[in-house]
């Protein structure tokens, strides 16, 4: 696997320790986070680094194609490293984002192109509803 700063470099972009954190956070989680969380979480080994620069490189990571823009219907966008398009679930009790990955959801734009004859570059399903960890919450509750 490439190393993060040969990733950037490739991309065109000036490799700095905020942008590196801010990746591997990103390549390493599946939780989909925030722009705020990410800042709460690197804020204690990047202490210069401010909320803005992580809302900027988050903004040049998604212009690159490095990281995939989710909006969820929180008011804020999450963010996924996983750029190949793929659906997702959310939680409407919890709000955790997981990856779907479901050869049937994920070809939905074949199906699509054959009947409606509209050629799908990317699509974004997501699906709403309450997580197993919930459901099981509530029961014991």
């Amino acid at each position: 696997m490439k190393e993060t700063a040969q990733i950037l470099r490739e991309k065109g972009l000036k490799v700095t320790p905020q942008r590196i954190a801010v990746y591997n956070m990103l390549l390493n989680s599946t939780e989909h986070p925030n722009a705020e969380t990410i800042y709460r979480a690197l804020e204690p080994t990047n202490p210069t680094m401010s909320l803005a620069t992580v809302y900027k490189t988050l903004d040049y990571f998604k212009q690159l194609g490095l990281v995939q823009e989710l909006n969820v219907g929180e008011g804020s966008s999450r963010y996924d490293a996983v750029v190949k398009c793929h659906p997702h679930t959310v939680c409407m009790q919890c709000g955790k984002v997981q990856d779907l990955f479901l050869d049937e959801l994920t070809e939905i734009h074949k199906k699509v192109k054959e009947e409606l004859d509209f050629q799908v570059n990317c699509e974004q399903l997501i699906l709403y509803g309450i997580c197993g960890d919930c459901r099981k919450n509530k029961i014991e509750a």
